[in-house]
C-alpha cells in the first residue's frame, strides 16, 4: 500500500487508512453500484500485484533498491504533479508527521521488493498482511479477535513449513518487515490526513519516501537506472503499482461501504500468488492455497469485527 502499497501509497495499507476516513458513515448503493465499486477494487488490487510482478522482472536490470528508488520516484512525481499539494503555513509538527510517513513507505517498500526478490510473491504478500492484522486484532481489544489471529498463525505455520519454493529466512524476515512498517504507515496515514487537506500529505510523503530511497537505488543501480529500457518499465510499475490502484481506490469508495472495501482488499495474497505464476512462473501448491485461504480469512475476519466495532 494503495497506499501501498500508494504507495504504497497505495495497498491495504494504503487502503485501510483511507477506508477509515473516506468510508465512514453509511451509503446507500444499488446492488449494479455495489457491484461495479467491487470490481474497481478487485482491479486495484490486480494493477498493483501485477506491477510488484513486473517490478521483480526488472531486478535483473537493475537491483531491488535500485527498482524502489525508480518506482518511488516515478510515483513521487506523478502524484506532486496531479495533486500539487501546497508547502506553507505548516507547522514543524505536521512537517514531523510527512517525514515519519514517508520513511516508513520508504522502509515499507524497501524491504517489501528485497522480500520479493528471495520468495514467492504470494508468499511476501502473505507474511506482509500480518501487519495489517495483528493492527487490527490489537485496536479491537475483543476476544473474537483472536480467533483471527490464530487462523494467521495457522497460515504463517503451514507456509514455515516449506509450502514455497525458495522459502529462505531472510526473504521472510524482510517481508516481516515489511509488515511491521505496513501497521506504522496506516497509523501515520491516518495522522496525515488530519492535517493535510485532499491527499498533499501522501504526495508530500511520497516524495520524502523518494529522496530517502534514491542513495541506496544509486549505489546499487548506478547507470542503470538511466537505462531506455528501465526507464520505460519503470514508468509501467509506478502505473500499475500506485497511480491506478489509488484512482481505482478513490471511485470505489465512491460505490461500497468500509467494510466491503477493505473485505475485498484481504483478497491481496491471492492476487498475488496469480500474479506470481502469471508472470513470474511461480508454482502454487495445495499447501500454498491453504496457507493463504487461512490468512485471508484472518484478514477478512478481523477487518468485520473492527468494523463492526
Amino acid at each position: 500500500m494503495s497506499t501501498v502499497r500508494a504507495a504504497s501509497a497505495a495497498t491495504f495499507s494504503s487502503a485501510t487508512a483511507r477506508v477509515r476516513s473516506l468510508g465512514r458513515g453509511k451509503r446507500r448503493t444499488s446492488g449494479d453500484g455495489r457491484g461495479a465499486g467491487i470490481g474497481l477494487v478487485l482491479g486495484g488490487l490486480v494493477s498493483q500485484e501485477f506491477g510488484a510482478a513486473v517490478a521483480t522482472s526488472l531486478f535483473p536490470r537493475a537491483g531491488a533498491a535500485g527498482i524502489v528508488a525508480l518506482r518511488l520516484l516515478l510515483s513521487a512525481g506523478l502524484l506532486l504533479a496531479v495533486c500539487r499539494p501546497r508547502v506553507r503555513d505548516y507547522r514543524r509538527a505536521d512537517w514531523a508527521v510527512v517525514v515519519g510517513f514517508g520513511a516508513a513507505l520508504a522502509g515499507m517498500n524497501f524491504l517489501f521488493y528485497q522480500s520479493i526478490a528471495r520468495i514467492p510473491l504470494g508468499a511476501a504478500v502473505t507474511f506482509e498482511v500480518l501487519g495489517p492484522l495483528v493492527l487490527s486484532v490489537v485496536l479491537a481489544r475483543r476476544a473474537a479477535s483472536w480467533l483471527w489471529a490464530g487462523l494467521a498463525l495457522a497460515g504463517v505455520a503451514l507456509l514455515s513449513r516449506g509450502g514455497f519454493d525458495r522459502l529462505d529466512g531472510s526473504g521472510v524476515a524482510f517481508a516481516l518487515g515489511a509488515a511491521a512498517l505496513w501497521a506504522a504507515y496506516i497509523l501515520l496515514s491516518a495522522r496525515a490526513g488530519t492535517r493535510f487537506p485532499r491527499t498533499d500529505g501522501l504526495a508530500l510523503a511520497m516524495a520524502v519516501a523518494a529522496v530517502l530511497s534514491l542513495p541506496a537505488g544509486i549505489a546499487v543501480a548506478g547507470t542503470a537506472l538511466l537505462d531506455p529500457v528501465t526507464l520505460g518499465l519503470g514508468v509501467v510499475v509506478a502505473i500499475l503499482s500506485s497511480a491506478l490502484p489509488y484512482t481505482l481506490e478513490l471511485l470505489a469508495l465512491r460505490r461500497v461501504t468500509a467494510s466491503v472495501f477493505g473485505v475485498v482488499s484481504t483478497l491481496a495474497p491471492v492476487i498475488a500468488a496469480v500474479s506470481g505464476y502469471a508472470v513470474l512462473g511461480q508454482i502454487l501448491s495445495p499447501l500454498d492455497l491453504g496457507a493463504i485461504a487461512l490468512v485471508v480469512a484472518a484478514a477478512s475476519g478481523a477487518v468485520l469485527t473492527s468494523r463492526r466495532r
